[in-house]
């Protein structure tokens, strides 16, 4: 028998800062979320890959000291603050992704990423570096995920505090992010239908597709929304929530609030209004704060030569100055220890960097 659900704390009214924002109003204002990387700092980032591609060590422990840059990196640093306290997301444009090797793009971007924190697992096999390409998949089978397919991704968030994204190819049509502040649908929904806020953050169960650590269920429950340390946080894949009210007869049913709630939700982040839009360009690097940000993907098409088929690596990154989360977040995270948590890890996982799509 399910243990009946009890009330969580909820904000005490709208939430005020940074971490509310409208898309309509950041469109026009492309220098506050891109940072266009100059000249003198790409010197820096080559001499950085340079010098670490002939240290030899491996590039699953890559640290901002391993990766020195001088001036770029105390800019790094201040858009982590960004990321965590601020906005919650940001762009690097300007990396030269197309003059390195595989092996140097990955030396590059998890350098980057290693002054915002520690990478973690991001499927069962241990990926450190991860591919979003469509690899053929049919989403129907439950051990898939989306991004190994070209179908759209509805507004989610990712099992980490940090995701990262960086653009190596681009589609032949389709395909581009959006971004959405978690805290400003909530604020919508707060003056829309006050009387649905309640069911988001009640628990919700969600499908692992198949990547169970062991003495787990293949579900966690949790709830959307949480207020915990004076923060508003939220964590949400209705396109998985769904799919365990499929496939788990076992799991919490949903309620028709919570339903409910999750239409409006979905409603308001897709409103062009609320999210922001971007196309990526190669070399983009985009960092998302998962806690604050649903993100999403429209469908796309690929060119004809495999060579050319849209191509994104992925970083998941666990900051050592991240938020406190609630004990309710341990089943998904594995721990709720600030820098040792998020991520994918199952009984036989080791962790590694492929360059190539497995």
């Amino acid at each position: 028998m399910l243990a009946p659900m009890t009330p969580a704390p909820m904000p005490p009214g709208p939430v005020t800062g940074p971490s509310v924002w409208y898309g309509r109003d950041l469109a026009a204002r492309e220098r506050d979320w891109i940072y266009r990387v100059s000249a003198a700092e790409i010197a820096e980032i080559d001499a950085a890959v340079h010098l670490f591609k002939a240290s030899a060590r491996p590039l699953a422990g890559i640290t901002p000291e391993d990766f020195p840059l001088p001036s770029f990196g105390a800019a790094l640093r201040r858009l982590g603050v960004e990321l965590l306290d601020g906005r919650g997301f940001f762009m690097l444009r300007g990396f030269p992704v197309d003059d390195y090797a595989r092996d140097e793009q990955a030396i590059a971007y998890m350098g980057i990423g290693s002054y915002f924190g520690r990478p973690r697992s991001q499927n069962a096999k241990g990926h450190l570096l991860g591919h979003v390409k469509d690899l053929g998949l049919d989403i129907a089978d439950p051990n898939v995920r989306y991004y190994q397919t070209r179908r759209k991704l509805e507004y989610h968030t990712d099992s980490v505090d940090v995701v990262g994204l960086l653009c190596l190819k681009t589609a032949r049509a389709g395909g581009e992010s959006f971004v959405a502040s978690s805290a400003t649908i909530y604020n919508e929904i707060h003056a829309r239908r006050p009387d649905l806020l309640p069911a988001l953050f009640e628990p919700f169960a969600t499908d692992r597709r198949g990547e169970v650590p062991e003495g787990m269920k293949p579900w966690f429950d949790i709830p959307v929304f949480h207020w915990h340390a004076g923060r508003l946080t939220c964590i949400y894949v209705r396109q998985y929530i769904e799919s365990a009210q499929r496939h788990f007869p076992g799991a919490r049913r949903l309620t028709e609030a919570q339903s409910a709630a999750m239409d409006l939700t979905d409603e308001i982040a897709n409103d062009p209004g609320i999210h922001l839009a971007m196309a990526f360009r190669p070399g983009d690097m985009q960092f998302l704060h998962n806690h604050q940000i649903l993100h999403s993907r429209n469908d796309f098409e690929n060119w004809p030569e495999p060579a050319r088929h849209r191509h994104l690596l992925r970083l998941w990154v666990a900051p050592p100055g991240g938020r406190p989360l609630p004990e309710v977040f341990a089943p998904r995270y594995g721990s709720v220890v600030p820098g040792e948590r998020g991520g994918i890890v199952v009984a036989g996982t080791t962790l590694k960097v492929p360059l190539e799509a497995e």
